[in-house]
């Protein structure tokens, strides 16, 4: 690319300063969320088993896909209208003001960061599973997907969601040469779904058990609404944002029907609860080398691929931040060669590695979770917002969701039954985070608030909202 057609693509809403590149369509918006989330059909959703049974694993996917179809339409209307780095971020500054949008940072960045953690634990583990030298240990390996990816997410955005749409791609069609090989239609021929989920154990905790389940059937999905973090990048948000999202819905709630029908019709209930490696599992319960290496292959990709749209997407919120001045605007540094925001991605760099050597895979999905269902619980705010200051008609939308309010509505009593969910497994930690945010809430009102220009950080030319 020629450096006149590089600077042609650059956004312009911050003037003369050096900024990110337009330079994605609609495939790297479907890699980037698919890309996070895929991960979860290999590991994570399965835990849900272990909270109320097969069945309940099979509740909560429907269920929780209904979330996360509010999600993508919530946020495909409000994104492909403020089309500006930081996603939820870069909505909740301009609909509802600079606590809220500071904390939706926070809730981005740390969703982000622990979710690359549980991708760079599961690799490592992946790999020394399979291996089985004794003595050997994981850390080596999580150090190196996280400091090779970071390296990778530092030299440029259209290579990272290239290469992310790659390894996506295959990791989703093991997915799919897996279900076939099966024959999905015949049961009884490799499949025992009848005799492995019966009436006597299919709810073995009741629905209490189902209820339970929501917490890791969240990991389905987890994740998509990092589509959004590209919003600045993207060559034509209105049209790729939409599109990209929900494709990428559309491919998850395909490849987690598979997957459940799948490992739950090949191991009880009981095992499936616990294993880390469900789909690696079920290729070598089928008996065959070929589909056991496939799905081991697979299950590394889609961490790395997780990993690698993680470090893109938290680092977008940083940024976004240093920008706008909620942090010092070192971080809003874009590099002059590769249009990354490179400050931001090195400053995460040694935290990942912290929490990587320090939190279990258990830990690091749950505060993962958390801050990803505090994010939805203000998107089903932020769109009623949204659409009382500026009804339909005030300003131009990209993509006008249907059924407006019920998607919101929706959303938030989901979240809610789902913070219920964390609260039985999880309490103490859901505690800690609530303080943690309430702290650094007030630390951002008594400090850090008198350095943000607001009147620098609107980028969008809206007329004033109604009632103003």
């Amino acid at each position: 690319m020629t450096a006149a057609v590089e600077t042609a693509q650059t956004t312009t809403i911050h003037g003369d300063r050096v900024s990110l590149l337009r330079v994605l369509g609609p495939a790297h918006v479907w890699a980037l969320g698919v890309g996070i989330v895929l991960v979860g059909e290999f590991t994570g959703w399965n835990f849900a088993a272990d909270k109320g049974g097969a069945l309940a694993a099979l509740i909560v996917c429907w269920i929780v896909g209904l979330l996360y179809t509010s999600v993508a339409m919530i946020d495909s209307e409000v994104t492909s209208t403020v089309a500006a780095a930081g996603g939820q971020y870069a909505q909740a500054k301009h609909i509802v003001g600079p606590l809220m949008a500071f904390n939706v940072a926070l809730f981005l960045v740390f969703a982000y960061t622990m979710l690359e953690v549980s991708d760079a634990i599961l690799l490592g583990d992946t790999i020394v599973a399979k291996a089985g030298v004794e003595g050997l240990t994981h850390n080596s390996f999580i150090a190196a997907t996280i400091v090779v990816l970071a390296w990778l997410n530092y030299r440029g955005v259209l290579m990272t969601l290239n290469v992310n749409f790659v390894i996506t791609a295959i990791a989703y069609i093991s997915i799919v040469i897996l279900f076939f090989s099966v024959s999905p239609w015949t049961q009884g021929a490799v499949l025992k779904l009848n005799e492995l989920v019966t009436p006597g154990n299919a709810l073995p905790y009741g629905w209490i058990g189902v209820i339970a389940a929501f917490q890791f059937g969240i990991w389905y999905y987890l994740g998509i609404e990092g589509t959004t973090q590209a919003a600045e990048e993207v060559r034509s948000p209105a049209r790729s944002l939409p599109y990209g999202t929900m494709a990428g819905m559309i491919t998850l709630l395909i490849a987690a029907a598979m997957t459940w029908y799948v490992c739950a019709s090949l191991m009880p209930w009981e095992y499936l609860g616990i294993t880390y490696y469900p789909l690696w599992d079920a290729g070598k319960l089928t008996g065959s080398p070929l589909l056991e290496n496939l799905l081991f292959i697979a299950t590394l990709l889609s961490a790395l691929a997780s990993a690698n749209g993680c470090i893109n997407d938290a680092a977008r919120a940083w940024f976004s931040l240093g920008r706008d001045r909620y942090l010092p605007s070192w971080f809003s540094a874009v590099h002059p060669k590769y249009r990354t925001p490179y400050r931001s991605i090195l400053f995460l760099l040694p935290i990942a590695l912290a929490f990587a050597f320090i939190a279990d895979l258990n830990q690091a999905i749950t505060f993962s979770i958390l801050s990803g269902v505090l994010q939805y619980t203000f998107m089903s705010i932020n769109i009623m917002m949204f659409r009382k200051k500026w009804p339909l008609g005030t300003i131009r939308r990209g993509y006008t969701h249907p059924f407006h309010p019920l998607p919101a509505i929706v959303l938030f009593c989901l979240c809610m039954v789902t913070f219920f969910a964390i609260f039985l497994g999880f309490g103490s930690q859901l505690i800690a985070m609530t303080v943690f945010y309430f702290l650094i809430s007030l630390w951002f009102h008594f400090y850090r608030y008198k350095f943000v220009r607001r009147g620098d950080q609107f980028s969008m030319p809206w007329p004033k909202p109604q009632g103003y």
